[in-house]
């Protein structure tokens, strides 16, 4: 799954520029997904009195509300964005307004201040009102999202790449990288996604059909484990795949 994000101020075209993205996206036959960042602190779709809102307060820690032309899954309290992407499968997810995760991103302005803002080294290219001015700024595309669409994802086709891991470097940094500057040397093509340690260990947790992401020291860990038990079993081979499956004690 590729994800991107598209920054910028309020009014800055925005959202007119992810319409544009979407629109060209379906008519390449992509799926696509989307995640709205909501910077408005009293924002609830859930309110007071509501029967939702009752079964919340009664205990309920994960309210469902089923219409007969839409579904609304309410978690009381905010996801990472790491937690929402796990509800998508989609091609691409464009990330609307998202500051807290490390993707490439489009950033939508009305001036060359307003880019210097959130301008970094994950922007690919900048698009929104600024895009009826000019065609370039620090060297990267400036694009109007209605009336260049193709070339809008032309480049996104060409940028943008699955999702990292998203971890702190503190957590793994095992590539030398960040993830964030891992995203904007990628950009830069100086390296390639397939250089995440993460995916490359040879080892893969999934727990109730999800993978899990396990930092290099965690996956030597899973592996010295299952292989020293496996290692004293009739049947065990060297150097061949093995796989290990838990099953829950109480389907039983």
């Amino acid at each position: 799954m590729k994800v991107f994000s598209v920054v910028g101020i309020t009014k800055s075209g925005k959202t007119t520029t992810i319409e544009s993205i979407i629109e060209e996206l379906k008519r390449r036959r992509y799926s696509v997904g989307s995640v709205k960042d909501i910077h408005f602190e009293e924002f609830a779709i859930d309110t007071e009195g509501t029967n939702t809102h009752r079964h919340w307060q009664a205990g309920s820690e994960l309210v469902t509300a089923r219409g007969l032309y839409e579904t609304d899954v309410l978690h009381k309290r905010q996801l990472t964005v790491t937690e929402i992407l796990d509800f998508y499968d989609q091609d691409f997810v464009v990330l609307e307004g998202v500051e807290d995760f490390f993707a490439p991103r489009i950033v939508t302005a009305h001036t060359v201040e307003e880019i210097d803002e959130r301008l970094d080294e994950r922007a690919f290219a900048i698009s929104g009102r600024i895009a009826a001015q000019r065609k370039e700024y620090r060297g990267l595309p400036v694009i109007n999202a209605l009336d260049d669409r193709e070339a809008l994802v032309d480049l996104i086709e060409e940028k943008v790449f699955p999702a990292l891991p998203n971890l702190p470097v503190q957590c793994c940094g095992a590539c030398g990288l960040s993830c964030e500057q891992m995203t904007a040397s990628i950009l830069r093509g100086e390296r390639n996604r397939s250089d995440c340690v993460i995916e490359g260990g040879g080892v893969e947790l999934y727990v109730g059909g999800k993978k899990i992401d396990m930092v290099p020291f965690v996956q030597a860990l899973l592996r010295n484990a299952v292989e020293g038990v496996a290692s004293e079993l009739d049947g065990y081979r060297h150097n061949v795949p093995l796989e290990v499956k838990i099953h829950d004690r109480s389907a039983r």
